[in-house]
């Protein structure tokens, strides 16, 4: 059996119909499977299981982490698990073979689970054989059909109210960072920027970097971009003794009583070099560097073209510092999830609008997907109501408010 049939039937909980349990005979009930991860670490992430069996009298354990799924327990070793730290919180190993114990690099033993399931594997190779081809939960829902045949289903009228809900939501999220800064729009506006430097993979990285990195601490040293990429590289764990970036980033360091975060905490695996975290960290040190009132600028910037160049600063190499210029792909995914909802969250939603529907539409699994049910997509504000439409209600089976399925319904 390959391992990501096991993936499958974890993903799809074909297994809930059996009775499950650690290999030590516990009882095991799983609450949520998590979301499955398709890059590196471990295979599911913010799952939810629950221990022991309260028929006799005692109480279960609740337990919220990472699930690993390998053919076999020795698997483990052979990917060399139990040396990496960011397999420290596996809650739970599940296997098809129990082969060997494991333990984690801080050599604690991992609970285990042989996987119980319907054993009829042409049915499941079958089952998993359809489910990659149509690649998506849009495929399950009765509308697919429907929207195949008929793409007017999806109104100019929903799609609005999807776009702006979509604002809406960002912008929520904008004003709880304004909480946490106590009200600083561009300590906010720092986080964001640096989360979206990470983009998919290393978002949350990047924005624990800013949080431990202060914005005022950088503005300190904003003229000097070998300081910046120094403090910013070595608050991100990603510095050898050996660089010599190093010996000034151990000042810096000293000088703000500054603490970095895990570099365990960052992905490199199956991603080009342009999207390393170090490549990011120092574009992102060249952009705070060149532009002076950087979110001021961006905020008081109306056209396409002014945010566009205020986001691509000259390309700057300095001896033993080199910075990669930022594409423009990257540019206009910054402006779509960090400068757009800021304008909006600031009252500027007319001009947020607009920005989105200059932008062109972004090419992801998603939008992908809804092109296959003949959706267009022609604007990033096309392919942000799709998101919205995706993530909130497809994903979450909510056809009883959307707007597709009611018409759907209705007729």
């Amino acid at each position: 059996m390959p391992e990501i049939l096991l993936h499958f039937i974890w993903q799809k909980g074909l297994f809930r119909s059996y009775p499950q349990a650690l290999t030590d005979g516990t009882p095991l009930q799983v609450i949520a499977v998590g979301t499955h991860n398709t890059d590196a670490g471990p295979d599911f992430s913010a799952a939810r299981i629950r221990l022991g069996n309260p028929d006799d009298g005692s109480a279960p354990v609740e337990q919220v982490g990472n699930i690993e799924i390998h053919v076999r327990s020795s698997d483990w070793y052979r990917h060399r698990h139990h040396l990496d730290p960011a397999y420290d919180n596996i809650i739970l190993h599940v296997v098809r073979e129990a082969d060997k114990l494991v333990y984690n690099s801080r050599g604690e033993l991992i609970p285990q689970c042989v996987l119980t399931y319907p054993m009829d594997e042409d049915y499941l190779t079958r089952l998993l054989s359809e489910a990659r081809q149509m690649d998506s939960p849009l495929f399950t829902h009765r509308c697919a059909k429907r929207l195949l045949n008929e793409p007017a289903l999806l109104t100019e009228g929903w799609r609005r109210t999807l776009l702006r809900d979509r604002l809406r939501c960002k912008a929520s999220s904008v004003n709880r960072l304004l909480a946490i800064t106590h009200g600083s729009w561009e300590q906010a506006f720092y986080i964001t920027l640096a989360h979206c430097f990470g983009f998919h993979t290393n978002g949350i990285p990047f924005e624990l970097l800013a949080i431990q990195t202060p914005l005022q601490y950088l503005l300190k040293h904003r003229n000097s971009l070998f300081q910046l990429t120094a403090i910013l590289l070595g608050q991100a764990g990603l510095l050898a003794e050996t660089d010599p970036l190093y010996k000034e980033y151990a000042f810096l360091q000293h000088k703000f009583s500054l603490q970095p975060i895990d570099a365990h905490l960052w992905k490199n695996a199956r991603m080009r070099p342009q999207n390393f975290p170090e490549t990011r960290i120092r574009q992102f040190a060249a952009l705070i560097h060149h532009t002076e009132f950087l979110f001021s600028r961006l905020m008081d910037a109306t056209s396409l073209d002014q945010l566009e160049a205020i986001l691509m600063p000259p390309v700057e190499s300095l001896p033993g510092l080199v910075v990669p210029p930022i594409g423009r792909d990257s540019v206009r995914l910054l402006l779509i999830n960090a400068v757009i909802p800021y304008k909006f969250a600031r009252g500027e939603q007319a001009q947020a609008m607009a920005l989105l529907e200059a932008l062109p539409a972004e090419n992801n699994n998603i939008i992908r997907q809804w092109r296959t049910l003949g959706q267009k997509a022609e604007t990033a504000a096309d392919t942000q109501a799709l998101i919205h439409l995706y993530t909130v209600y497809c994903q979450s089976d909510k056809c009883i408010n959307c707007d597709v399925a009611y018409q759907i319904f209705l007729h």
